[in-house]
């Protein structure tokens, strides 16, 4: 019997022990980062028969569980790889938002706009002034620089996108190698312990995988020996067991300075779908780079290209102080158009802007199958097919310039990336501000109707010198009909006439109004020596007035606007889900913290629980000690 209740204290003794020391490696491991609360599982030894009934033989202790919950944790596995997301992408979004509300003026475009607007006003109220031309030209200059210092500011930006994507794949890289060097320790480790459960080394690998959440959304397979599989993107492997695959950032086939991620598989590389990598910071800055900051450079590469292609146009229909015809103020940039890297044919495609009025802020791809071409607006899908060079869509007109396609080639043809960086003043000599019309008309003193010709405007696109300014003569010959005579006009005779009717030759166009008499002549001729002429500069200074943006629907300012109105808009938004987001996550990390997390007053109750157990076991010791010794005494 003494015997008996020695090995069920010493049973005690060994469970109340083994109780202190995990209830001591919770309390030391309350802080640590992805500990899980420990507990040990008992059970009692099995019972002697006996005839008088079954006599118990103590405890054992069958294993250490931790109070680990797979649905909670994955809950806030993907809560945090959300707030990752939205995290990132807010923080780089509050840099665009910076950069365009620009609140001290240093960078802001709304200024700079205004400012060359308004010299070209100062000169039609003084347009033989060389200090107001001059003043127009260095507006100008401002103008221009302000679209270079935010392009300059989004190429930063850009290439900080591409360290950041460098650096979140090396941490990718890094945490798979341990997450598949834990899954061989904890099989090892296991089976050397005959199947009881690695638990802090489990922890670990739980912790780690929490961790590749932060940089990208990992979905992780568990397997029959508990071992993780992990896949990331579409399906790609990651960690299988203890084989690990490596991602790569590598330069884009269609645009060098543009980074994509990589999955590396036996020696061979495959770029992965950018949409499929989601989640995680990795995923905030893929979606804000192909988002917003796609988006923001190409829409302030439309204004720059279209403000430029338009002003020109207008100054182009005018006349300078040399009595030539206006050339272009600004310079337009021109479209971007990259081969793939992996093109077989030697083609070069050539990009022209043709409608400024047409433009979009979308990127376009071109493919060849080896019999059509598609041309696919990039930001909606929408695409068009075709047989033949040239092709126009949304204003961008495009022509084989030379060489052969071959079936698979791919162009990538970006029309306004490069319009804020590139834009430039043309002309430096204020005297070349076209700020005169090149015509003007007269009429008699010896007319004898009530006939009023208009002052006559150029039309467009500007017509080329010199019909434009050769003179030209239109004779009544009833009161209805005149005679048109001047080289290039055809001089056509009994021209029907309504008062107020559009006359258009030669690229201009004249009004008369009120009623010629037959006799009675109007004149179209040179606007010769027209420096104090202002008819263009006025022209020129009313542009920001009209919607010629956008396909009629925006004009200068309104289309700046949207630009920082979308981009305003999608900060607040990621601003107030970024914030829900962390909400959630504490939310849910509350909840799995408190059936998987330590409380130290439940381990404090615990210890003392535990001591106290020990201390009785060291009693049933002591009271079988005590009947041994009895036994020995009354056999003396």
């Amino acid at each position: 019997m003494g015997n008996s209740i020695f090995g069920i204290g010493l049973s005690a003794l060994a469970a109340a022990q083994q109780g202190l020391l995990v209830a001591g490696h919770n309390v030391a491991n309350a802080a640590t980062p992805g500990y899980t609360r420990q507990t040990i599982v008992q059970s009692t030894n099995p019972a002697q028969a006996t005839g008088t009934g079954f006599y118990g033989q103590g405890v054992r202790v069958d294993t250490v569980s931790r109070a680990y919950n797979q649905f909670l944790s994955n809950q806030l596995t993907q809560a945090k790889t959300e707030s990752s997301q939205l995290d990132t992408y807010y923080a780089q979004m509050q840099q665009i938002n910076n950069l365009l509300a620009d609140p001290n003026g240093n960078l802001g475009l709304s200024p700079a706009l205004q400012s060359l607007f308004n010299g070209a006003q100062d000169v039609a109220t003084n347009p033989s002034d060389l200090s107001s031309r001059q003043s127009m030209l260095s507006s100008g200059e401002v103008l221009v620089r302000r679209f270079q210092s935010l392009d300059s500011r989004l190429n930063e930006i850009q290439d900080d996108v591409n360290a950041q994507i460098k650096n979140s794949v090396s941490l990718i890289n890094t945490y798979a190698a341990q997450i598949g060097k834990l899954n061989e320790t904890i099989a090892k480790s296991e089976n050397a312990a005959r199947g009881q459960p690695a638990n802090d080394l489990r922890d670990q690998r739980d912790e780690l995988v929490n961790q590749l959440n932060q940089e990208i959304r990992a979905n992780v397979v568990v397997q029959n020996d508990g071992s993780y599989n992990i896949f990331i993107g579409d399906g790609q492997s990651l960690v299988v067991g203890t084989q690990v695959f490596q991602l790569a950032a590598v330069a884009s086939p269609d645009d060098a300075s543009r980074l994509e991620v990589a999955h590396v598989s036996g020696g061979n590389t495959a770029a992965i779908k950018e949409s499929s990598l989601d989640g995680g910071r990795l995923g905030g800055m893929l979606q804000f780079r192909s988002e917003s900051l796609d988006a923001v450079r190409n829409g302030l590469g439309r204004l720059a290209i279209g403000l430029a292609g338009t002003f020109n146009q207008q100054h182009q229909l005018g006349q300078d102080m040399q009595g030539n015809l206006g050339g272009d103020f600004f310079t337009v940039p021109s479209p971007a158009v990259a081969p793939s890297i992996k093109n077989t044919g030697n083609a070069t495609i050539a990009a022209d802007i043709t409608g400024f009025n047409s433009l979009t802020a979308s990127d376009y791809s071109l493919r060849y199958d080896g019999a059509n071409y598609t041309l696919t607006r990039l930001d909606d899908g929408t695409a068009q097919t075709f047989a033949t060079f040239p092709q126009t869509m949304d204003g961008v007109s495009l022509t084989l310039a030379s060489g052969t396609m071959a079936a698979g080639d791919q162009f990538l043809i970006q029309p306004t990336r490069n319009g804020a960086g590139q834009i430039k003043v043309a002309i430096q000599d204020p005297s070349l501000i076209a700020a005169a019309a090149p015509i003007r008309t007269g009429a008699p003193l010896a007319n004898t109707g009530t006939g009023l010709i208009s002052t006559g405007v150029v039309n467009l696109p500007a017509p080329p010198d010199p019909n434009l300014r050769q003179p030209v003569t239109l004779t009544f010959t009833g009161t209805n009909t005149f005679d048109v005579s001047g080289t290039g006009t055809g001089n056509p005779a009994g021209v029907s006439f309504t008062p107020g009717g559009s006359i258009s030759y030669n690229g201009w166009t004249v009004q008369i109004t009120g009623q010629p008499k037959p006799g009675d002549t109007f004149t179209i001729e040179p606007n010769t020596n027209g420096v104090g002429d202002n008819r263009n500069a006025l022209l020129l200074g009313a542009l920001p007035g009209q919607n010629i943006l956008a396909g009629g629907t925006a004009n200068y300012q309104n289309a700046f606007g949207q630009i920082i109105s979308q981009m305003g808009s999608k900060t607040r938004e990621l601003e107030v889900t970024s914030a829900a987001q962390t909400n959630l996550v504490s939310q849910t990390q509350a909840y799995q913290q408190s059936e998987s997390g330590v409380n130290l007053d439940e381990e404090a109750a615990n210890l003392l629980r535990y001591q106290q157990a020990y201390q009785a076991a060291s009693k049933v010791i002591q009271t079988a000690n005590l009947m041994f010794d009895t036994l020995l005494s009354l056999g003396r």
